[in-house]
């Protein structure tokens, strides 16, 4: 097998440059069982495929049917479709699997796909070896064999019995309710999620394969991924639900799992909610903050954009069509109307899992509702039930599944007469073709979840009731007669992925039991014509957005959120699953404490420039009052002559000089530069002229409006400028609040001359022409003005509005009004974008720094 591949791990997982070959890309020799080495087909053909042609799917299970041979004999099979293994297995394609689908959606030869999961078989050691060479010679995929005890504890463990119900809103109030959190099921977790990254670290090409990995199994897999190759190209959907915050935080390791995700450079979802919920708890539980650009959702993540995608999946329309023209889907759909259609009843049709979140028990109450307030249909409508079998295991499926079964036995023996049952409950396995030729008959499809991820059942039906031909004949519709259009209806609930996208259909709660009986006789009440619009309607939509569809628009926006891999400097920080990836522009490093101090000793005129909250104070302190160790600091730098220090702040003239009244020597700027005062002695000077405050008449109740409606809010009236700030609010809340703030005051003030701007958890209005950077040109200026050009300029600040500090700092390098190759230092806290240089990772590093600086004052001038 032809395969791009990465030889060096050890390398690899040391995070160093990579050292492939492109004209030797075999699969290297592989550890399938441990202790087992294999060769794998060496002399391999060289391909032509571009590095963007591969794309290594990851997934719970592959897409394979494994079946033991009775025989055992270990011949080869002559199907095409099906390859038997020298220990005597079966493989074949399963053509159900999303991740099969999702690749004939990709178009055949475009791209090159690689599999990686589990085999739904449990398989002996000691055919592992053999079983692994077949499956990925023959299907390109790559089995991760697991320990039965550790998939146990890993997937009926943690994965159904923690993850998935919280994931459905489901919170474990008692031990019989969800699963309490168990820290050894979660450990499970971990190391399955570890193994399948060794698994993907085999075959995969780091720089130019992308990975696609799937769903709330693996969701701690990008971090291990990130942490062996920190440029992997790394997609995550999620094809369940996402829950609130408020659900979400109740779990143990929620912020692991979030971290986790965002290691990934695109995390999909099905709909907005899922996706909003995931920002949200992104935005409480770790303070970050997103954005829409250009229709893009981004989160800024350690100067990494991960990006956010909304589509729900689509379903495979030639898979789908060809199951319509089989013989045997013909013969069962003649079956079906011979069985109702002839008898004058009407069919309605719901096809779900036997899981306690489908809602099976409620849609079978709401059908026995129907028949007691609306006795005309009894005897002529029937309920068939396909009851798929569930996927987890447990009390509460049992529990579900008894109580299933006494509901239809009640219903029908009330409103049941020979031959007449009102409810069909059709428990055991059916083919895909006999579920589709239900599908063609049922003039209803109820779907009626309390929660799902997406459910494609509602999608299914729409094409199946397009037909055929063949299919219309058995039906008696006429070709080319608009009295016998194709119709359909559909009662789905509010709960499940695919709603949104169902504007045609009937959308019920499905806990108002009453609500829904009344949707289903709507339904059957419809008339043909407004049927037929909404089959239209309907059937547009899933056509044009198949499984191929969602698998091309995801790859796009993949492809497009590792575009700047190339062009940023990455490493990793951080232990375990703390882990993360800092990627930065080539230019921007984080502040030497050695190199800044040798430049300290080097120079002789100085120019220091520190912000002062979230810079030199920690964000969130309470007092705000810098500290005697700061204050000490400030002084002795001060106290150098060759040294011109300044503290730039928003806050007002009043609180800067009451707060650094020790030191005499300090320059301050107060209100962003509006306000100077050059040392304690001197008086406050105006940088602009004096500002007209006569607009906060008119802005002063606008804020207080949003303030008695933002619980946490508050207004600081300044001299010349008003903060609202909203740092003790909602996050979300106060964010959202921020911005309709931005938008009323910029409409009331936009004849004043004032600027109304947005920043970290406020939003102000000052003068216009007012800025951080009228200090740093004034600064310079006045040293340019004494004869002493700097030689060294330092410049702290963390804030959007320190930026306009960085800006005059960094381009001031090739005017006069510093030193011929004067050592300059535009520094930021945190790793972000911005126009400095450097960047401190917190305040305490700011703190670190300036202390250090210190130091070598004391000892260059002495007191």
């Amino acid at each position: 097998m032809v395969s791009r591949s990465y030889s060096n791990l050890l390398e690899l997982a040391s995070g160093d440059s990579p050292t492939f070959g492109r004209m030797n890309r075999q699969i290297p020799r592989i550890m399938a069982v441990a202790g087992i080495m294999s060769n794998i087909d060496n002399e391999t053909k060289e391909t032509d495929l571009s590095p963007k042609d591969r794309i290594i799917i990851v997934a719970n299970e592959l897409p394979i049917r494994a079946q033991r041979r009775v025989d055992g004999n270990g011949s080869s099979s002559s199907s095409t479709s099906s390859i038997c293994c020298s220990k005597g297995w079966n493989f074949s394609w399963d053509k159900n699997s999303l991740l099969l689908q999702l690749k004939d959606g990709l178009g055949d030869g475009a791209i090159e796909v690689i599999y990686v999961g589990c085999l739904k078989e449990e398989i002996h050691p000691n055919e592992q070896e053999e079983v692994y060479q077949v499956l990925l010679e023959s299907f390109k995929c790559v089995p991760t064999f697991l320990p039965l005890d550790l998939y146990t504890r890993y997937y009926h463990g943690f994965c159904k019995q923690q993850l998935w119900p919280l994931f459905h809103y489901m919170l474990p109030l008692s031990p019989d309710l969800g699963g309490r959190f168990d820290r050894t099921l979660w450990q499970a977790y971990v190391s399955v999620n570890k193994i399948f990254a060794d698994r993907i670290m085999e075959v995969i090409n780091p720089e130019d394969d992308f990975v696609w990995v799937h769903d709330y199994h693996l969701m701690v897999l990008p971090t291990f991924l990130r942490k062996r190759f920190n440029r992997v190209k790394l997609g995550f959907f999620l094809h369940s639900p996402f829950p609130s915050s408020e659900i979400y935080k109740t779990l143990p390791i929620r912020e692991e799992l979030l971290r986790a995700l965002l290691n990934s450079d695109l995390i999909g979802f099905h709909t907005f909610d899922y996706a909003r919920h995931f920002l949200s708890c992104c935005s409480r539980m770790l303070g970050l903050t997103y954005e829409s650009k250009r229709g893009y959702i981004g989160l800024e993540y350690y100067g990494r954009t991960v990006s956010i995608k909304i589509l729900p999946v689509g379903i495979h329309m030639g898979q789908l069509q060809s199951v319509l023209s089989l013989p045997e889907t013909e013969r069962k759909v003649e079956e079906l109307i011979e069985r109702y259609g002839r008898m004058g009843r009407t069919m309605l049709l719901g096809v779900d899992d036997m899981d306690i979140f489908k809602g099976i028990t409620l849609k079978l109450l709401a059908m026995e509702q129907l028949l007691i307030q609306h006795p005309e249909w009894q005897g002529k409508v029937v309920l068939v039930q396909i009851a798929n079998p569930a996927r987890g295991k447990g009390k509460d499926v049992q529990e579900m599944q008894a109580e299933t079964y006494s509901t239809v036995k009640r219903i029908n023996e009330t409103f049941g007469r020979p031959g007449y049952d009102p409810i069909v409950l059709i428990d055991a396995p059916l083919k895909f073709y006999e579920r589709v030729a239900y599908y063609v008959v049922a003039e209803c499809c109820l779907v009626t979840a309390v929660r799902d991820g997406m459910n494609l059942i509602p999608y299914e039906y729409i094409v199946s009731r397009q037909g055929n031909e063949k299919l219309d004949k058995i039906l008696k519709l006429e070709p080319n007669n608009h009295n016998h259009k194709k119709s359909i209806m559909l009662v789905v609930s509010e709960f499940i992925g695919c709603s949104p996208s169902l504007s045609g259909a009937i959308r019920v709660n499905p806990w108002n039991v009453d609500a829904v009986a009344d949707a289903m006789d709507s339904a059957l009440e419809v008339a043909e014509p407004e049927k037929q619009l909404r089959h239209e309607k309907h059937y547009k939509y899933v056509s044009t957005h198949d499984v191929g569809y969602w698998a091309r628009s995801f790859l796009q926006d993949l492809e497009r959120s590792c575009g700047e891999h190339g062009r940023r400097r990455c490493w990793g920080i951080g232990f375990g699953l703390s882990f993360r990836v800092v990627a930065l522009d080539q230019s921007f490093r984080k502040l030497s404490m050695e190199h800044i101090v040798s430049a300290y000793k080097r120079t002789k005129t100085r120019a220091i420039l520190l912000d002062y909250d979230d810079t030199l104070m920690p964000q969130g302190s309470i007092d705000k009052r810098p500290s005697s160790k700061s204050i000490d600091i400030l002084n002795t730098l001060c106290r150098d002559k060759g040294n011109l220090v300044f503290i730039v702040s928003a806050k007002s003239r009043d609180t800067l000089s009451d707060w650094f009244s020790p030191c005499e020597k300090l320059g301050i700027a107060a209100e962003h530069g509006y306000f100077l005062r050059l040392r304690k002695a001197e008086e406050w000077e105006n940088c602009v002229a004096a500002a007209d405050c006569s607009w906060k008449q008119i802005a002063e109740p606008v804020m207080e409006l949003y303030t008695e409606t933002t619980d946490g809010s508050t207004i600081e009236d300044k001299e010349t400028a008003l903060v609202w700030s909203y740092e003790d609010a909602d996050p979300d809340f106060g964010s959202c609040q921020a911005k309709e703030l931005l938008d009323h005051l910029e409409s009331v003030l936009a004849n004043e001359p004032v600027t109304v701007k947005r920043g970290q958890n406020y939003v102000e209005v000052k003068p216009q022409g007012v800025s951080k950077g009228l200090i740093a040109r004034r600064m310079l200026s006045m040293m340019q003005e004494r004869g002493t050009l700097p030689e060294f300029v330092l410049c702290i600040g963390d804030d959007r509005s320190d930026e306009d500090m960085f800006e005059v700092i960094c381009s001031s390098t090739e005017g006069p009004s510093i030193a011929p190759r004067a050592e300059v230092f535009a520094c930021t806290v945190g790793q972000k974008p911005s126009k400095a240089k450097y960047y401190l990772d917190d305040t305490s590093e700011i703190v670190r720094l300036m202390h250090g600086l210190a130091s070598v004052t004391d000892q260059i001038t002495p007191v």
